[in-house]
């Protein structure tokens, strides 16, 4: 039999949550995603030293106050670690807008479009690229005004059902509902136990939201994100696209069990009423929510903790 990672890909879309090109090459994903954190971890490896010098010497040469110079190293940084990650997956690579500016609508469009200007530029067309947006109000504004541009968007720090409504209906190409900080977050704040992954929080939420869009015909991508254990992704077998680590990504290569599809279109049914797309609505569900309102304001400080971490790393090399 083949691995369970084989077997996942017949009918999930992988994605690979890393920037290391090694494992890239290895797990051979359809597409991969990148964030601060990420990029932060990739600026400590020799192979990214190039780049990241590359950048600031670009930055330098483009000029503006110091400020300026900083941000757009670290877009160029993210672009240019974007385009060697491109040459290896056949699919789209996610880049994400400074997480500063997650309550900015405005300003999350005007970095998206210099982003997509430097990938451009690189010769690299906005149809494999997937802009990052934290999900709050402004963040899902901006995905609208985006994806009528014809810049697709990928959703991120999604927590809630609200949240998951409401892009949906702000049409935004994908988004990423995060498996294991939910799990996280109960096992800190309740008694839960988690006998098997249908237990699980986060793999419920995911279901529920997967079921909620194939029901009333919502075209977005669901792709599940920061998993714990591989349990949580084989109880997600069949979701629209998973993207993982690569150690978990070495488990599955290593397992050679078998792994039964848990998600269809054809077997969804959902009982949830659609969404209101007006803000005070929106605002008050996710209050109600205390693990996706937490998670979401902890997973933006912690972005932006390592972007400004990396902006140290640059100021200082």
């Amino acid at each position: 039999m083949t691995s369970k990672l084989e077997q996942l890909k017949a009918m999930t879309d992988v994605v690979a949550d890393t920037g290391d090109m090694e494992a890239i090459r290895r797990f051979h994903p359809r597409d991969a995603t990148t964030n601060p954190s990420l990029l932060l971890k990739a600026s400590a490896l020799p192979h990214y030293g190039a780049l990241l010098a590359q950048a600031r010497s670009w930055a330098a040469a483009e000029g503006g106050s110091s400020t300026e110079q900083l941000a757009n190293c670290c877009d160029r940084f993210a672009v240019d670690v974007g385009c060697e990650i491109l040459n290896i997956v056949p699919g789209r690579i996610s880049t994400e807008v400074d997480a500063r500016l997650s309550f900015d609508t405005a300003a999350t469009i005007d970095r998206a479009h210099r982003i997509i200007h430097l990938y451009e530029k690189a010769g690299v067309p906005r149809e494999r690229i997937l802009i990052k947006i934290a999900s709050t109000w402004e963040g899902i504004r901006a995905g609208e005004q985006l994806e009528r541009e014809g810049i697709n968007c990928n959703l991120t720090l999604l927590f809630g059902f609200a949240q998951a409504a409401a892009c949906a209906d702000a049409g935004v190409y994908l988004i990423s509902p995060f498996v294991g900080r939910i799990l996280d977050w109960h096992l800190a704040n309740t008694d839960l136990v988690v006998a098997q992954a249908t237990d699980d929080p986060g793999v419920q939420s995911v279901r529920r939201i997967y079921s909620y869009y194939k029901t009333h015909g919502y075209g977005t991508v669901v792709m599940g994100a920061s998993f714990r254990n591989t349990g949580e992704i084989e109880a997600l077998a069949g979701c629209d696209r998973l993207t993982i680590s690569p150690a978990l990504l070495e488990s599955l290569a290593e397992d050679h069990g078998n792994l039964p599809r848990q998600l269809s279109p054809e077997g969804a049914r959902s009982g949830d009423a659609r969404e209101t797309r007006v803000e005070p609505a929106f605002r008050l569900a996710l209050n109600d929510d205390a693990m996706a309102t937490e998670k979401l304001a902890e997973g933006i400080r912690n972005f932006i903790a390592d972007q400004i971490k990396l902006e140290q790393v640059i100021v200082a090399s």
